[in-house]
């Protein structure tokens, strides 16, 4: 989270005084609605037919997503190996297997592998924007469609940003966005999903609420009601991302204008390579990306850089090869449902070793990210990046 302030207080303040924080009520009783209003302006905000808010973060959302598009045991979704070990494990959740692909130079799921991992039992793919940077939404849709596959985009990190002017979540079949403390606009947790299709609406919709079949709307629901999850949104987490999301705007374009600046103090210092972006333009500035041509090298600005950033193979959060859970295949909380375990998943591709994806292991190794501050002053940003470019210059 980036900005939070007393207009936040202030609505939280009006529906704690309402005394209604159910997502469900009468406005006749005080209810205000809140929930309902963001996901009408989410929609519209993202551009997207429906909006579904939740509890339980981005992984709430790619759970819900998956299976509005039906993926269950014997279905592999193809996802990439650099990305939060949620991404994976959501697929586990409702039964199906993640297979491992892939990045290339731009930090997202690489569509060459994408396609060479393509099976007879593959259903979907997530690609992933990570750290604010767009995967190659064009490239990987038209293989998915190529294939009949569908596509959920996991856009966790990159709220509010777009490729080729659309925004990202909007793209495939259904997108998620996870609203939590680390994210760039937040309400300390949450998620949301979005989608133009109106079965795979339904489909979240009651997977995200085991109380669906009492709820007012349940008459306008065609998919038959079932029992699954507790992921139900209250009114105060819509009312403080209600605030948010009119801030968001306004920090992207800082956090752009920083990056900006970055780049181009990084690019004047001979042999210095910024990573490439599928979308400049809507990369959502979080972090500025460099490669170097070794991990030596990149070892060695890590020593003298001045700013805050990382080495992304240090950041063990974000490399599959850390994700023991998923490595030992110790899924849920009886063996029995265990998707490893299930007859009709054997057979599956479940390789999570460092052989998988070496290439992106070793991206990792010799790429750096620099994150950047909506909250720098001209002054600062002239500074940290005269700084940076002093850095690089001795490695």
């Amino acid at each position: 989270m980036y900005r939070i302030g007393k207009e936040e207080i202030e609505e939280v303040r009006k529906v704690i005084k309402s005394g209604q924080l159910f997502r469900v009520g009468e406005a006749s009783s005080g209810h205000l609605g809140e929930c309902d209003l963001f996901e009408q302006e989410w929609s519209e905000k993202i551009g997207s037919e429906y909006s579904l808010l939740m509890c339980g973060g981005g992984t709430a959302a790619l759970v819900c997503a998956l299976a509005g598009i039906g993926v269950g045991p014997g279905d592999e979704v193809i996802v990439p190996a650099y990305t939060w070990l949620a991404t994976a494990t959501s697929v586990l959740t409702v039964g199906g297997i993640p297979v491992l692909a892939e990045v290339d130079e731009t930090m997202a799921l690489d569509p060459a592998d994408f396609e060479r991992k393509i099976g007879p039992n593959t259903k979907a793919v997530i690609p992933v924007h990570m750290v604010g940077r767009p995967a190659n939404l064009e490239a990987i849709v038209r293989i998915a469609r190529k294939h009949n596959l569908k596509v959920v985009e996991d856009s966790c990190q990159m709220i509010g940003g777009t490729f080729k002017g659309k925004r990202t979540g909007t793209w495939g079949d259904a997108g998620a966005f996870s609203f939590n403390w680390f994210k760039i606009i937040s309400c300390g947790e949450g998620g949301a999903l979005v989608t133009d299709d109106r079965e795979i609406y339904e489909i979240a919709s009651i997977y995200s609420d085991s109380g669906s079949a009492f709820r007012p709307k349940a008459c306008e629901l065609q998919v038959p009601i079932f029992v699954a999850q507790q992921y139900r949104a209250d009114e105060v987490m819509a009312a403080i991302m209600r605030v948010q999301m009119k801030r968001l705007d306004g920090i992207l374009a800082d956090l752009r204008r920083a990056r900006k600046r970055f780049e181009e103090e990084a690019k004047a210092v001979p042999g210095i390579r910024v990573a490439p972006s599928n979308d400049p333009d809507g990369d959502c500035g979080v972090v500025m990306t460099l490669q170097f041509d070794d991990e030596k090298r990149a070892r060695a600005f890590v020593d003298v850089c001045p700013l805050q950033g990382w080495l992304g193979i240090d950041h063990g959060k974000h490399v599959y090869t850390n994700w023991t859970p998923l490595l030992e295949k110790r899924i849920m909380h009886h063996p029995d449902m265990n998707p490893f375990n299930f007859p009709q998943n054997q057979g599956l591709r479940m390789d999570y070793s460092e052989e998988a994806c070496p290439k992106t292991l070793e991206l990792l190794r010799r790429t750096f990210f620099i994150s950047m501050n909506p909250e720098w002053t001209e002054d600062e940003i002239k500074s940290g990046s005269s700084a940076l470019k002093g850095a690089l210059s001795k490695v």
